[in-house]
């Protein structure tokens, strides 16, 4: 087993993938500022490569493997965002992939990740174990495992968008990530702890699964049934073993919103700021909102974590 992740691997990470993934802007927003009253800076990963932070550490984790396993070829489950992301590194390096997604993903990054020339293995995320399965094929095939979150390169990886939003706009007074499996989260913080650690950071998931939240108030990982939620990037059910022990040592709260909220959030992203961000890419701006009052006149970071929802559902969200 790999060795929980530090800094110094995000900043490893940050050599690895130069040149690859891109540097994503930081956009401000005059009115949101006067509404949140807040100053806030979005780290906008929905212009990441793929549309998603996931790139990040995607690369990252090839780039660690040795030819041989690159020969063989890599494995991995994911709702979508790091099965595309999977796909597209491994395609710029010559890696084959298997992605194993839900058969109810988004027609969108199924499409996105079979063009990247990844082979897709479809199951029912209500009824299958995505992780067995795709430890079945990694075993039956020489596959390495590359698993979306819990993975000391793939975190490694992700801590370098905030590294990135610390390096441009400097010290915060809070940040906010959205929660999923933790990956993001987990890197979020070390890059943190570094880089500026007054900085309060708090982890945003799915009210409808709020595994995370559940997990930091036990002291121990809690495993819930896959949630129904919108945010289909974070319908995870439970954090893994390296991102929980980053996270329950350094976040200062975990948060949840309801669909509702991220509906609200993804118009507002549209109507103020011309910007499309799927409903996961929205927890981080929920969560702030939540704590508008205690952060007035402060700076705060939001990540926007993804961009990749059809517009077809899009537009039914906006208009439901």
């Amino acid at each position: 087993m790999i060795d929980t992740p530090t800094f110094d691997d995000v900043r490893d990470a940050a050599t690895r993938i130069d040149g690859y993934a891109a540097r994503t802007p930081v956009l401000r927003s005059r009115l949101l500022d006067e509404q949140f009253g807040m100053e806030l800076f979005f780290k906008c990963e929905n212009f990441q490569r793929t549309g998603a932070f996931k790139f990040r550490g995607a690369f990252n984790a090839l780039a660690h493997l040795s030819p041989d396993q690159r020969q063989a070829g890599v494995v991995t489950f994911s709702s979508g965002n790091h099965g595309q992301a999977l796909a597209r590194a491994a395609a710029l390096l010559g890696i084959s992939v298997t992605i194993v997604m839900p058969e109810d993903a988004p027609e969108s990054k199924a499409a996105a990740t079979r063009g990247y020339g990844a082979k897709v293995v479809t199951y029912d995320r209500y009824g299958v174990d995505r992780e067995h399965l795709a430890v079945e094929i990694a075993e039956q095939e020489h596959r390495t495992l590359i698993p979306p979150y819990d993975h000391p390169h793939v975190i490694a990886g992700q801590g370098t968008a905030a590294c990135e939003l610390f390096e441009e706009v400097g010290a915060l007074d809070a940040l906010f990530v959205p929660l999923g499996g933790g990956g993001l989260l987990a890197g979020s913080l070390l890059s943190a702890g570094a880089m500026a650690p007054e900085c309060a950071v708090y982890g945003v998931e799915p009210a409808a699964g709020n595994d995370g939240q559940e997990s930091l108030r036990r002291g121990e990982i809690v495993r819930i049934e896959p949630p129904r939620t919108i945010a289909d990037g974070a319908q995870t059910t439970h954090l893994g073993e390296h991102t929980f022990a980053i996270i329950r040592r350094g976040v200062a709260d975990i948060l949840t919103a309801t669909d509702q909220d991220l509906v609200e959030v993804m118009r507002l992203f549209v109507s103020r700021m011309k910007m499309v961000v799927e409903p996961t890419g929205c927890l981080g701006l929920a969560g702030a909102a939540q704590l508008r009052d205690r952060l007035q006149g402060r700076r705060v970071g939001v990540v926007i974590s993804g961009g990749n929802v059809d517009v077809d559902r899009l537009a039914a969200l906006l208009a439901g």
